[in-house]
């Protein structure tokens, strides 16, 4: 996999893709591109359409070539072929940005300028959105319009990370759904998925040094019934991902262009691994992997050198793993209470001389030399981290990115003393949330505590509280997917969409041509029907239908 640059994705918004000519077109696309000009009257007729893939164009651009072609010919009923000549054209332009294109429809052919492959898959992504619904899965439609406007479409996101987080601790998710999600997530150009693996309810990756995490610490006794959490249903539940089985969700999202970061979160959410290996807590035990939800009081004991023996361990599998230049390590929602107690993490504290101070306690600093042991063994492996904003609190070395879920606020901090962030307040982006407001919770699915319609999704804007000069400290913006009362393939897509497609605009529209009503038409009109074709379930709210009816 091609290595996300953090250069590139901070200035792949700020690079110009200029469009001569009037006032923007609407085309029905989602995400909108930044800028769409007619470019003459007719039409181009892409049923037996020709694509000619010039010198220099690489193998990963080719097969999404090929694959639209085949899809074409299925649906058109007419053949399309892939040469070096045609009436679809490809074309280097290495002053656009890494993820900008262009696309000139004509009467007599199309040219696509693109700098790189992901170029290449967005406009495709562009001109599927263009074309009927039954080329995504090339079903025959040869009756329909096959035509698209003669346009010139300038295209870049708006931040260069653009993230879906899937949890898949809470409930595991079997590798072909986890494929159906990022096949979604490239039709609405997000090319980061974070991938949750580790949590108190379960451990979710295989790791060699350490065979019980998946031999035992990937199965709980029962999970938690609704919201009682003194109740589970006895019925045990687990699962894990093979080494082999997570490079093949590497490579198959690689060839959507999606970049994916995995998460070991530490040092709290550590429930099950301590209970396969209870000589990392700070009580020695017993624990058991959890069937209730919430936040466990147990967690790592930072006192022990055992313990960062054990994440030095896993973290280096991990980072051979996994192409990405970041590892996610959580960070979040880790209780000090058993810290206080603990002799060997009070030794610790008086070894470093860590003191209370500016209301940060002794034991949130000693998370603090957690988290920067960990950078120091990720960067070994030439790899960065990223956090959730409770590494905020404390000193945070550089090199450090932030993730802000508990409001804004941790981006603003994150951007005012100087580190990378990504926006994902759970305000406006947790998608586990009810989709209806409080009125209408009791005619929906049960969900987490909150309610999230996607106008709500929509009215976020990133930038809002960030200081002036500070705004490219916003690296991105991701939606995040728990899943505590998620658990079928149908539920996870359900909650999914369609809001992935109004977040797919705050990641890659640009705030002018950001219309709601805009947005809410074509999914009612068009991306439902996109939906159908490919087989998702999805919740139509916005048109009446809930969930229970």
């Amino acid at each position: 996999m091609k290595l996300l640059n953090i250069k590139i994705i901070i200035i792949a918004g700020l690079l110009a893709v200029s469009c001569a000519g009037h006032d923007n077109v609407e085309l029905g696309i989602i995400p909108a591109p930044q800028n769409v000009v007619s470019s003459g009257n007719g039409s181009f007729n892409m049923a037996g359409a020709s694509f000619a893939a010039g010198e220099g164009i690489s193998p990963r651009a080719i097969d999404a070539i090929r694959t639209f072609a085949e899809d074409l010919s299925s649906s058109t009923g007419v053949p399309s072929s892939v040469g070096t000549k045609g009436s679809i054209r490809f074309k280097v332009d290495t002053t656009l940005g890494d993820e900008a294109y262009s696309i000139s429809i004509k009467r007599k052919g199309i040219t696509i300028e693109y700098a790189t492959d992901k170029g290449v898959m967005y406009a495709i992504s562009t001109l599927r959105q263009l074309l009927p619904v039954e080329n995504y899965v090339g079903k025959p439609a040869p009756d329909a319009k096959w035509e698209l406007p003669c346009v010139k479409i300038c295209d870049q996101p708006r931040f260069g990370y653009r993230g879906l987080l899937l949890d898949c601790g809470r409930h595991y998710f079997s590798t072909g759904e986890i494929k159906k999600c990022l096949d979604i997530m490239s039709v609405y150009k997000l090319n980061i998925l974070h991938w949750h693996l580790t949590e108190d309810q379960g451990w979710r990756i295989q790791i060699d040094t350490y065979p019980l995490l998946t031999e035992k610490a990937s199965w709980r006794k029962g999970t938690q019934v609704g919201r009682d959490k003194t109740k589970n249903d006895g019925v045990p539940y687990g699962g894990y991902y093979t080494k082999d089985e997570i490079r093949d969700i590497i490579a198959y999202a690689d060839n959507l262009g999606i970049e994916i970061i995995p998460e070991i979160d530490l040092p709290g959410h550590m429930l099950a691994a301590l209970s396969v290996y209870p000589e990392l807590g700070c009580t020695g035990g017993p624990y058991e992997v959890w069937t209730r939800w919430g936040v466990s009081p147990d967690v790592l004991c930072p006192g022990k050198e055992a313990t960062f023996e054990f994440l030095e361990n896993v973290l280096n599998e991990v980072a051979e793993l996994f192409p990405s230049r970041y590892v996610h390590i959580g960070g979040d929602e880790c209780p000090k209470i058993r810290w206080q107690d603990c002799p060997d993490c009070q030794a610790r504290i008086n070894e470093l001389g860590l003191v209370a101070k500016d209301d940060i306690s002794a034991e949130q600093q000693l998370q603090c030399y957690v988290t920067s042991r960990v950078q120091d063994i990720l960067a070994k492996k030439g790899k960065s981290i990223i956090g959730w904003d409770e590494i905020l609190e404390g000193d945070l070395k550089e090199g450090a990115t932030v993730m802000s879920w508990r409001g804004a606020k941790g981006g603003i901090e994150a951007a005012e003393r100087g580190f990378k962030a990504i926006m994902c307040p759970y305000q406006y982006l947790y998608i586990d949330y009810a989709q209806v407001e409080e009125k209408d919770l009791g005619k929906e699915p049960m969900a987490m505590a909150g309610c999230l319609p996607i106008e709500k999704v929509y009215s976020f804007e990133p930038y809002e509280g960030i200081p002036d000069g500070q705004t490219g400290n916003i690296i991105g913006v991701q939606a995040n997917l728990w899943t505590e009362y998620i658990g079928t393939d149908e539920y996870l897509e359900y909650m999914l969409l369609p809001r992935l497609a109004a977040a797919s605009e705050l990641q890659w529209t640009e705030v002018r041509n950001k219309n709601l009503d805009r947005v809410l038409n074509d999914i009612k009109t068009h991306q439902f029907r996109i939906y159908d074709q490919m087989g998702y379930n999805y919740s139509k709210v916005i048109m009446g239908i809930y969930g229970n009816k």
